[in-house]
């Protein structure tokens, strides 16, 4: 095939390949915008769309957006792609994907075993030509399902991310806020904090921290300290109490290399992870966050759009069997997605081509304060990956991380998910807390116990 054609209102259009159809089939956003690649018009987007829902999905194997021999990401897709698991849907277009995709065949069972059987392209590629309720749809109809202390992504369950950070990482303040979240039901993704130095000393430190903390109370989830996966590895070396592995990645060899990771050194932190034995449940132990535009703003995107090389790096993530990914879907700020529509329509796309591809998502619902967003557009993204049946967000106190400097969810905001839409904590979680006197259930949905616990008024004391 020597390009794709396409007319509309008596104007034809020509894409002379499948990276710039792609791209100019994406729902509009700053970040195409600033790469160059994006559709100059609405009726040249809604052609390339149209275009692109005709395109078999046996092309996506023939021609690679980025060459296998420059990208080991593209090496990677191709190589481990399940041929046998795509021969379900290898008699499709894009479009006719959609179509399977949105009907009574497309259950958790068939999209479980579908996942391995298609690349990133194709998930980005249907994606495109989806409406919001397309994606809310059929990511809810599917369950990617992790375990290392407790069990994440159960259908009926929304888990959290307690993000206790400090501008200083000081000790009291960062207990303080993990006691605030607790007692609002947060934290069964983890306990997790991003440092404000990389001192492996100060990193050490509040791993011990953390340890320390689900030690004394029992608590039934694990911690990450968001350092660099080979300073994950030195503290494994020290022998730090490390739960998760963390590293943040993108969809190119050239974007991770900005990031100081390839595949290998992946792979010998999830080694150093697994050597620790320290999961109860399982051995999902990989933390992996990911967020459109990460690629262009290495200047790595090879010319491929914002959201196709954000599903690539799912990918690399699920090559890693994780316990968690998320996107921070509006952290790197308008110059990629300008405001509160296309933040709230990319954390759809990313969560949706994720679990498609079998991959635990969570998303960190979040915008920076230069962004045409306010917190309004967060409460619909929230709302809206609530009732797709996403993994688990992020809890922060007041919803204002004061050593990142951006704007996400609550505390607050998880027990307003939790209680409009009758989702509840990871299981093992949820019987500590009731065991806790933290929260309880009331004809099915979670409710503050009203009261603060007996077991945390010393903690509270010894803060205060």
């Amino acid at each position: 095939m020597s390009g794709f054609v396409h007319s509309v209102g008596g104007q034809t259009w020509r894409f002379d390949s499948l990276r710039e159809v792609m791209a100019k089939a994406s729902p509009a956003r700053s970040g195409d915008r600033l790469a160059g690649v994006a559709a100059g018009s609405d009726a040249e987007r809604v052609a390339a769309q149209m275009a692109l829902a005709d395109i078999p999905l046996k092309h996506f194997l023939d021609e690679a957006l980025i060459p296998y021999e420059s990208d080991e990401v593209t090496r990677l897709i191709i190589d481990s792609h399940d041929r046998q698991a795509f021969a379900a849907v290898s008699h499709l277009t894009v479009g006719g994907l959609r179509d399977w995709l949105l009907g009574d065949a497309a259950d958790e069972a068939s999209l479980r075993a579908l996942a391995p059987g298609l690349t990133p392209e194709m998930a980005a590629a249907v994606s495109k030509i989806m409406r919001v309720q397309d994606l809310v749809l059929v990511a809810q109809k599917i369950r990617v399902v992790t375990r290392f202390r407790n069990t994440m992504g159960l259908r009926g369950r929304m888990s959290t991310r307690l993000q206790p950070n400090h501008p200083t990482d000081d000790p009291a303040g960062i207990a303080a806020s993990v006691l605030d979240g607790l007692l609002y039901g947060n934290g069964d993704a983890m306990l997790g904090i991003n440092p404000a130095t990389d001192s492996l000393q100060s990193i050490c430190t509040l791993l011990e921290m953390l340890d320390a903390i689900i030690q004394r109370y029992e608590i039934p989830t694990q911690s990450c300290v968001l350092t660099h996966v080979t300073s994950s590895i030195e503290a494994i070396n020290r022998g730090a109490p490390l739960d998760l592995v963390f590293q943040s990645i993108a969809g190119t060899e050239a974007a991770n290399a900005s990031f100081g990771v390839n595949l290998a050194i992946l792979k010998e932190g999830y080694e150093a992870g697994l050597s620790q034995k320290r999961g109860t449940l399982g051995d999902n132990l990989m933390y992996f966050e990911t967020g459109q535009g990460s690629a262009l703003s290495a200047n790595a995107h090879h010319g491929v759009d914002q959201q196709t090389c954000e599903t690539r790096a799912y990918a690399v993530a699920r090559h890693f069997k994780p316990f968690l990914v998320n996107t921070v879907v509006g952290f790197i700020g308008p110059e990629y997605l300008y405001n509160g529509k296309q933040i709230i329509r990319a954390g759809l796309e990313d969560h949706f081509c994720a679990k498609l591809l079998g991959v635990p998502m969570g998303c960190d619902i979040c915008y920076t304060n230069h962004a045409e967003a306010d917190q309004d557009d967060m409460d619909m993204l929230l709302t809206l990956l609530g009732v797709a049946g996403i993994n688990f967000i992020m809890g922060i106190p007041g919803s204002d991380d004061v050593m990142l400097n951006y704007q996400t969810t609550s505390f607050h905001d998880a027990l307003y998910a939790r209680q409009t839409l009758g989702l509840r904590p990871a299981p093992e979680f949820e019987a500590w807390l009731a065991r806790m006197e933290i929260l309880r259930q009331q004809d099915g949905r979670v409710q503050m116990a009203g009261q603060l616990p007996g077991a945390f008024r010393h903690a509270l004391a010894q803060l205060s």
